[in-house]
């Protein structure tokens, strides 16, 4: 299994409580998938710290908000056969925001959608 890239919170918390009872490092790691310098990693950040919570990172910021994301999702569920273009053109009209036809199709794919809701018809 190849090693994930970031452990989630309760990975990090259990690693974390595993290296407190004195279990091995490269077991710990194995136990969760990862690498073993990322237990390492994170065993001296709680140290520095006393968090295990991840850092903040720069990145480019994102170019809808979450209003506008939710907006984007209830244009596909209300008409199950609209186009990413179709809603990109709505959501330019509706709050003046332009945005690639790709970023719906990325925003539609981070939400949770019910089932039946098929994004093939977005590409």
């Amino acid at each position: 299994m190849p090693p994930r890239r970031h452990l989630n919170l309760v990975d990090r918390g259990r690693a974390l409580a595993w290296v407190q009872e004195g279990i091995r490092l490269r077991e710990i790691a194995a136990r969760l998938g990862c690498s073993h310098s990322g237990i390492v990693r994170l065993r001296q950040r709680f140290l520095a710290t006393g968090s295990v919570e991840t850092r903040p990172r720069s990145g480019r910021p994102r170019s809808t908000t979450q209003r506008q994301d939710r907006y984007i999702s209830r244009q596909a569920l209300q008409t199950r056969t609209t186009t990413a273009t179709t809603i990109r053109r709505r959501l330019r009209v509706a709050t003046n925001t332009d945005i690639n036809e790709q970023t719906v199709r990325n925003r539609l794919h981070d939400q949770t959608l019910p089932q039946g809701v098929n994004l093939a018809a977005f590409y």
